[in-house]
């Protein structure tokens, strides 16, 4: 009996953000109450109060579905045994952008991150964890990157912070512009091609390390001194 209750609870928790999804997406979560949501799963508002604080509590956990298996599939990458870390870096870089493309429940909870939320009042903490999130991932992204150059697969030259956060900002600015607008390119079919893109571009070095401000390139000065 026990149990029963249990997997009951359970269903009724997943009922909860299975609604949650579509009406924040089809309604933007400022205009959407817990009453709303409740409607829409079946329950009372004290059912939803049952399993989580607020909306800000519920918002957050239906994030959670979606971005944690993302994070660990990132923090594998990051492992100092994994023998080709840029390899597994492409498997999880080009899974978010196939699983965006093909997993309406993925597309749903990003749209709705990226495009139906304003992270004031009570919100502004589902974003200080949306930020943890992007920052955690960049940060294992930038150790596997560590990884790979230490193992000879990337050149010394790459910066590893960097390419983390240009390969975290591609991955924003795809899924966020490919949701806005699904024509914008044929994401599920192009995400390998444009990830190797990226990777072929550290590969070749392309990361160097900027100049420091005001710092001439190599051979300036004696091009200044001959056009003279």
């Amino acid at each position: 009996m026990a149990r029963r209750t249990k997997n009951e609870a359970q269903e009724t928790r997943t009922r909860i953000l299975d609604a949650a999804e579509h009406v924040f997406s089809e309604r933007g979560v400022s205009r959407t109450s817990l009453e709303d949501i409740a409607q829409a799963a079946g329950v009372t508002r004290g059912a939803i109060y049952w399993h989580f604080k607020d909306k800000s509590d519920l918002f957050a956990a239906m994030v959670n579905r979606v971005t944690l298996p993302m994070e660990a599939m990132v923090a594998r990458s990051s492992d100092e045994s994994v023998e080709d870390p840029i390899a597994s870096l492409k498997a999880c870089a080009v899974n978010a952008l196939k699983s965006t493309a093909t997993n309406p429940q993925v597309q749903r909870v990003f749209d709705v991150v990226t495009h139906k939320c304003e992270y004031l009042g009570e919100m502004a903490g589902v974003n200080n964890r949306i930020s943890a999130v992007q920052k955690g991932c960049v940060d294992r992204a930038e150790q596997a990157i560590r990884n790979a150059i230490k193992r000879g697969l990337l050149p010394a030259s790459v910066n590893p912070r960097l390419a983390a956060v240009g390969l975290d900002a591609m991955l924003y600015g795809l899924i966020s512009n490919w949701l806005a607008n699904p024509g914008y390119l044929p994401l599920e079919r192009h995400a390998e091609a444009m990830i190797d893109l990226y990777m072929d571009g550290l590969r070749s070095g392309g990361a160097r390390r900027a100049r420091a401000p005001g710092k001439p390139r190599s051979g300036g000065k004696a091009r200044r001194s001959r056009a003279r």
